[in-house]
């Protein structure tokens, strides 16, 4: 089965498409004001790359968020358009899960933790375990502010890994919750479409799929609404001219 994974919940657009076998193709760009500029040439170029069109996939798979709101509309209606176009089911996964998911074999707690701006964080916790999935919830998703967060790693009473870009932008913070917290490196900054792709495919097999106008954005709060989003998205779907 070939599948293409899309998340644009941060600053960072994702594509990757690939099967069981591995990842043939992955970009990744930074430029949260250009989401939908980038993301269907994006798809575009990942599709040529791999040597694959709309009718050769099986599914798609979408990030779903919580994170910035243009972004996350931007990717979760291109995947839902796209899926409609080809005729696909989709596989939506939330990117806190596509985060956690990449630091699996860290062997604790996996805090993941995406900037949400105002000085808010989106945040859920998680458990390795094995088989496929990787990890399960183990609290949240919720929004959270740095020092709340980081007080309660550290009453957590256990070694935690911090993934994601908020673990970056609020490190001074979080890194005073003590010896037990440690923070990912950039490489986990944000959610990956290859990462996303391992967790889609075991489900994608197990015909665990949502219809496309059954997918939806995870918006933790009031989301600042961009009334020229859907119509500058439409504009550059139609420009593109993704290949079926």
């Amino acid at each position: 089965m070939f599948v293409i994974g899309i998340d644009t919940a941060t600053p960072v657009t994702s594509v990757a498409v690939g099967s069981e076998a591995g990842a043939l193709a992955s970009i990744a760009v930074r430029n949260d004001r250009a989401h939908a500029e980038l993301l269907i040439p994006m798809v575009r170029e990942a599709l040529d790359h791999a040597g694959l069109g709309g009718s050769d996939l099986s599914g798609i798979a979408v990030g779903t968020g919580p994170g910035l709101f243009t972004g996350l509309r931007v990717g979760v209606s291109s995947a839902k358009a796209l899926a409609q176009a080809w005729g696909l089911p989709m596989v939506a996964v939330p990117s806190l899960d596509v985060l956690a998911f990449a630091c699996r074999h860290a062997g604790r707690l996996v805090c993941a933790a995406i900037d949400g701006r105002r000085g808010e964080l989106f945040t859920a916790m998680y458990r390795p375990v094995p088989g496929p999935d990787g990890v399960e919830p183990a609290g949240g998703p919720r929004v959270a502010r740095p020092d709340d967060l980081a007080r309660e790693l550290a009453e957590a009473g256990e070694p935690v890994l911090v993934c994601g870009d908020g673990a970056l932008l609020h490190a001074e913070t979080l890194g005073d919750a003590g010896g037990s917290v440690e923070l990912a490196g950039a490489d986990h900054a944000a959610p990956s479409a290859e990462a996303l792709l391992q967790i889609a495919l075991p489900r994608l097999a197990r015909g665990e799929v949502t219809a496309p106008l059954e997918v939806s954005p995870i918006y933790l709060r009031r989301p600042d609404v961009d009334p020229n989003a859907e119509r500058r998205l439409a504009a550059e779907r139609a420009a593109a001219g993704v290949r079926a």
